[in-house]
């Protein structure tokens, strides 16, 4: 922001004619200067203009106006000690002051004149210059902002509407040399953006010099989550001052200090007890109240050393007084020590760390280090802090501010929890409604899956918990997941154990990703099937297991959703079970269930269909449309589990078959060259040979080299040379009609040329998501049988009749007509360029 800045003179008593030139972006403050400040080190120079000498820094000799003769340089330690005449010793409040030159190192040749004008009533530095040089102290404002009596014709204006007025002062008396506006930082309310004001009060402080060895002591007794938090602790009590506990407020803890106004003894009164005891007027005003204002100012007492009535001192305690005695004042540490021995000290705190360090954590390790000499907490974890999506601070002011109601209703509080959960405490979170909607996405993964589960098990009026089903009587497929759900327990204990919630949400989302997207729907069939068989129980007991397992996981987490699945999973059918998800011990993992062969095997599967997906997104072709076959290149032990797994990998893919590759080459062609932009300026004239040395060695070979990471050795006419991986180009070529991709080690390939029958397929594979949506459209049910009509052009109808039977079993369809669309959904489609209308009809016999 821009303020008036002045550059004004200070005449020097004992060299007529000559001042110091000082610059002052606070005009008000003037009127309580005691004091100049120099840089004992700079270089300072002494210049005559228009008949008046000034002296000022060298480097700063640009905001002199106009011409100006240089009479010499000297140090700024020569400066020390001259005595000035003050721009206000006119006002009362200056008489008896000596004005004079002191050094400071803090004094800058960036900005101003490099002579600061100090006044100590006024800022924080120059504050504590006076305790250093024992400078007069004169407090110009009271608690609105307004000059005090004393200072003459100011008195009772507001400091921050002056300037004008003191720059017009200034000209009369001749001290003003110029005048500018200056942009700067300044501070501001925090609320509001209101200029503020430094004033000077009194204050009550505990001495911090010999407790703060103690405290830290204490502090390393203590487990700090981040590490560094023990360090930014330890820094703070090294350097930190005194600790004020008073504040000029009306609200709050009233201090229980009373400071005799005759002698000025004060006394600390401990507790009511010893209040009611030492009252000698006000007792019964303040009788039946709580210890606040104003009914604890109604009592005085008497003075032990001179007798007088001595009333409490005006001051209420630091908010941070009152937060550091919590251990204690919570816990009835004086009526009932054995009661508090109990729960003290904490298992654990947190709160945010950028300004914690100093304020609650501070405060409770000073209180306990005091009262008791040990830790108040086990563990301290500090967080960072909530920003808005750009990483902004939020402020009502800005516009960004988000209210917690607000967020509550428009994104939920799970929703909320969530977010808070998976992020680094240690990094600031930018909270917003676009990071709602990605986490809600993947709570909703969750709930639906939850939603499969309760949607089959209805239909088949199924109760998982009704019977036993040994896990190694049911597929591999509920093995892997069983093993996953073991993983997942051990992972969460773990990370609860080390107050690590974000690597339990992140384990959480990747197991869920595993269930949703690999296990049930690998499984849909398993729960379509009409069949009651022990694979269709063996699947309901599985995703049961998991589901129930899962809500007892994240209840900690999230505490409404995981009751909502465990009410419905559990105790809706098991009234003995515990009343709640939260009063259920936390999941303990089984590593009996964990086969770490099967983890494994399925890995390289789920892999290899990823990879396999990627070429067909890279080739254009959709997962729809069958293709004849996929080559994959595996370690030789690693066959097995391709075999084992064959049907899965070629369902997920949508491939007919399957093969095995001994070598990359079967499906690519490998070519390597010299990087030249590289090789040119180390090889010069010897690059041809480079070349030539290159293209003789198996170029497979080279390739494997260069993805490894390691050095291609060459022969140059006898001399042995080693290109780095970086100095090879390696050029991968797919054989003709295939897509290849290669990913650490493992390489698919698929056969991307598309016979007519593969085509027909893949038209029949699009008109079964057409017809899926016409019955999410008409509203059915998922066990609700339909009847098809439909008019199509030769090639579709070509497709039905390959492939009807496939269209069929997928739709539920009981029965497909060829003729005019009816029916409770009908709709007109392009598939691949070719028009169709469909019309679906809830079949007889069945109902929603």
């Amino acid at each position: 922001m821009e303020h008036l800045s002045i550059y004004l003179k200070f005449p020097l008593l004992d060299r007529p004619g000559e001042s110091l030139l000082v610059w002052t972006t606070t005009p008000w403050t003037l009127t309580s200067n005691v004091a100049a400040a120099v840089h004992p080190e700079l270089t300072y120079i002494r210049v005559r203009q228009n008949g008046e000498v000034y002296y000022l820094a060298e480097a700063r000799k640009e905001v002199l106006r106009g011409d100006y003769e240089v009479l010499g340089k000297l140090r700024g330690e020569k400066l020390l000690g001259l005595r000035y005449r003050g721009p206000y010793d006119e006002l009362e409040v200056q008489r008896g002051v000596e004005h004079r030159v002191i050094p400071w190192r803090e004094v800058s040749e960036a900005e101003g004149t490099g002579i600061v004008h100090i006044a100590p009533g006024c800022g924080k530095e120059d504050f504590a210059l006076s305790k250093d040089f024992g400078l007069a102290v004169i407090a110009p404002i009271d608690d609105l902002g307004v000059f005090s009596e004393g200072f003459g014709p100011l008195a009772g204006r507001e400091a921050s509407e002056v300037s004008e007025e003191i720059v017009r002062d200034l000209k009369e008396k001749g001290l003003l040399y110029s005048t500018e506006m200056y942009a700067h930082r300044y501070p501001v309310c925090w609320r509001c953006g209101t200029e503020l004001l430094f004033r000077l009060v009194d204050e009550w402080f505990i001495s911090m010099d010999e407790l703060r060895w103690r405290i830290m002591e204490v502090a390393k007794q203590i487990r700090w989550l981040p590490e560094f938090g023990l360090d930014r602790e330890l820094d703070w009590l090294r350097n930190m001052g005194d600790w004020m506990i008073s504040k000029k407020r009306y609200w709050g803890l009233a201090l229980p200090i009373y400071e005799c106004p005759q002698c000025g003894s004060f006394q600390v009164i401990g507790g009511k007890e010893e209040l009611k005891e030492r009252a000698v007027e006000g007792w019964e005003k303040f009788q039946g109240h709580s210890p606040h204002r104003p009914w604890v100012d109604f009592v005085k007492i008497r003075c032990p050393e001179c007798g007088s009535l001595v009333p409490r001192i005006p001051d209420v305690g630091n908010p941070w007084l009152d937060a550091g005695i919590v251990p204690f004042s919570t816990l009835r540490y004086l009526e009932d020590r054995s009661y508090w021995e109990k729960w003290f000290p904490a298992d654990f705190i947190t709160e945010c760390f950028p300004g914690q360090f100093r304020n609650w954590f501070y405060a409770i390790l000073a209180m306990s280090t005091v009262l008791e000499n040990r830790p108040p907490t086990k563990l301290i974890l500090g967080h960072a802090l909530v920003r808005d999506e750009k990483g902004e601070e939020m402020h009502k002011s800005k516009g960004n501010a988000i209210w917690f109601d607000e967020a509550a209703e428009r994104m939920g509080v799970e929703v909320m929890r969530w977010i808070f959960a998976r992020q680094n405490p240690f990094v600031n979170l930018n909270f917003g409604y676009t990071v709602g909607e990605e986490v809600k996405r993947k709570l909703l993964t969750l709930w639906n899956s939850y939603g499969f589960f309760v949607t089959y098990a209805n239909v088949d009026k199924i109760n998982p918990l009704s019977y036993e089903l040994p896990l190694q009587n049911r597929s591999l497929l509920d093995r892997w997941l069983i093993a996953k759900l073991q993983l997942l327990v051990g992972t969460s204990r773990e990370a609860l154990e080390q107050y690590n919630v974000m690597a339990l949400t992140r384990a959480v989302e990747d197991f869920l990703d595993d269930l949703s997207n690999w296990y049930i729907r690998r499984s849909r069939r398993r729960f379509w099937k009409g069949e009651d068989d022990t694979d269709k129980r063996a699947a309901y007991k599985t995703l049961h297991e998991a589901l129930v397992t899962l809500a007892k996981v994240i209840a900690p987490v999230l505490p409404f959703l995981s009751e909502e699945i465990y009410q419905n999973l559990v105790r809706s059918v098991d009234p003995s079970a515990p009343e709640s998800v939260h009063h259920c011990d936390y999941p303990e993992p089984d590593e009996s269930l964990v086969d770490h062969k099967l983890l494994q095997d399925m890995d390289l599967v789920m892999r290899l269909v990823r990879m396999g997906r990627a070429a067909r997104k890279e080739a254009g072709v959709k997962v729809r449309q069958p293709l004849s076959r996929i080559w994959v290149f595996v370690d030789e032990k690693e066959k097995e589990a391709v075999e084992t797994f064959k049907d899965q990998i070629l369902e997920e893919l949508n491939v007919k078959e399957i093969s095995f590759l001994e070598h990359p080459s079967e499906v690519r062609k490998c070519s390597v060259k010299p990087n030249l932009p590289l090789l040119g300026p180390k090889y010069g004239g010897d690059l041809p040979k480079v070349r030539r040395a290159l293209e003789l060695l198996d170029p497979e070979e080279v390739a494997t080299r260069v993805a490894e990471g390691r050095k291609v050795p060459l022969d140059l006419d006898g001399r042995r040379v080693e290109l780095l991986p970086e100095e090879v180009l390696v050029e991968m070529e797919a054989k003709e009609g295939l897509k290849v991709l290669e990913e650490d080690g493992y390489v698919v390939a698929l056969d991307t040329r598309i016979t007519e029958e593969l085509k027909d397929e893949g038209l029949a594979r699009e008109l079964v998501r057409r017809i899926q949506n016409l019955r999410k459209k008409a509203g059915f049910n998922v066990t609700d049988r339909i009847v098809l009509s439909y008019r199509a052009p030769e090639r579709l109808k070509r497709a039905l009749r390959r492939f009807g039977d496939y269209v069929m079993a997928e739709t539920l369809c009981l029965e497909m007509r060829e003729g005019e669309p009816e029916g409770e959904a009908c709709s007109a489609e392009s598939i691949e360029g070719l028009e169709v209308q469909l019309g679906i009809s809830r079949a007889s016999g069945s109902h929603s």
